[in-house]
């Protein structure tokens, strides 16, 4: 599957069927259908998935006053899941504060901030900006799609390596044993590398770990008492169901139970945990303004486009936005990890917002959610996993 389609789709296979950690899918702003109490599409499209084969699925959504809760399979309304790349919005929220703060420029070169980290193969890091990390048009290849770490990470050998440690520095390094995809600012392609540079920018700026400007700037101010940035801990904590993965492209293949993983692989990529109770509270507060200054948001809802066979989608700075089938504009961020694929949209007002998961990497189609939620257009009796 295609980078573009993974982000459409937003049901990205922690890097077997997509080779990356993350996927987004959203949508943009236009005559929204009728205030609905009604959430039987979306529940039909729950339903759908766990019809297709995932073990369980969950969503939330908030439409003004109204708070819905679906749940279909294994699964409970109040589950914690692995968010993947949903990561890269918090981090690159981050980012802009700190731009808004006067303590990094994001046109700033990346040699300023990480000298001679992005050099190999012809990556330069003086010639990529911090913004061209945020928004994947920096060129630099990414780690996932090194058919070695695929192999180790998110093949057969993960059973043997899940709790391996991987530092920023090592991913970097596996991206640069490779020629970039494209000369920076020339075109776009999702790449994971980015972020991890992101987030050691972010330490570099700070003088700790990205993940504790996460928390101090973005999980405790909104109290989002069920997101975590686990660092190397492996465990979910609870109330969590498992997570499953084949392991391997073949949809025939045995299934495993992937669960406990050390999320070191990801980063500031991939690794946060939440809930969809949380994640809601999040974007309804990034594109409210509650976070970022008026010009902060504006940048991050600046747009590029991914590809021409997908007009209706551009990428901010770790935000995207799409164009639904009924004209509703979405903005959020999708993300897939080793038995987690999640989707997190909300309008451009804020008022209306979607959360959710399921427990799987190779089933399900999170865009049939998306599109039951906020177009109310119910899922065709039989879906394709490979939608």
């Amino acid at each position: 599957m295609s980078a573009a389609r993974t982000v459409v789709a937003a049901t990205l296979v922690a890097g077997l069927a997509a080779a990356t950690l993350a996927a987004p899918a959203l949508a943009a702003q236009a005559p929204a259908p009728a205030h609905r109490q009604d959430h039987a599409a979306t529940q039909q499209a729950l339903d759908a998935a766990v019809a297709d084969g995932v073990p369980g699925a969950v969503a939330q959504a908030r439409d003004g006053r109204d708070r819905w809760t679906g749940t279909a399979g294994e699964r409970k309304g109040n589950d914690r899941y692995r968010v993947g790349s949903i990561t890269k919005t918090f981090t690159a929220t981050v980012l802009l504060q700190l731009q808004a703060e006067g303590r990094i420029d994001l046109d700033d070169p990346v040699e300023k901030w990480l000298p001679g980290v992005v050099r190999g193969n012809g990556h330069d890091g003086r010639k990529i900006t911090v913004r061209q990390l945020l928004n994947h048009t920096s060129g630099i290849y990414s780690y996932t799609e090194d058919p070695a770490f695929q192999e180790k990470v998110f093949g057969p050998g993960f059973l043997e390596h899940r709790y391996d440690t991987w530092t920023p520095r090592q991913l970097v390094s596996v991206a640069m044993a490779h020629e970039p995809d494209f000369a920076p600012g020339s075109g776009w392609n999702y790449s994971n590398t980015n972020f991890v540079l992101a987030g050691m920018v972010i330490e570099k700026v700070t003088g700790r770990p990205y993940g504790k400007a996460v928390e101090n700037r973005i999980i405790k101010p909104l109290k989002l008492r069920a997101t975590t940035v686990p660092g190397t801990r492996s465990a979910m904590p609870e109330p969590s169901s498992p997570a499953y993965s084949k392991l391997s492209r073949d949809v025939n293949a045995p299934v495993h139970e992937v669960s406990d993983l050390n999320p070191s692989i990801a980063g500031a990529a991939g690794e946060i945990i939440s809930d969809s109770r949380d994640l809601q509270t999040f974007y309804s507060a990034l594109l409210k303004g509650r976070l970022l200054t008026k010009g902060g948001l504006k940048e991050m809802t600046t747009t590029v486009p991914i590809s021409p066979d997908y007009p209706n989608v551009g990428y901010g700075l770790g935000l995207m936005k799409d164009k639904l089938s009924c004209g509703v504009e979405i903005w959020g961020h999708g993300g897939g990890i080793h038995g987690s694929s999640s989707l997190a949209q909300v309008t451009r007002d804020g008022e209306h917002s979607l959360a959710g998961n399921f427990n799987a990497d190779w089933a399900g189609s999170a865009q049939k959610v998306i599109e039951a939620e906020f177009c109310g257009t119910a899922p065709k009796e039989q879906s394709s996993p490979s939608e």
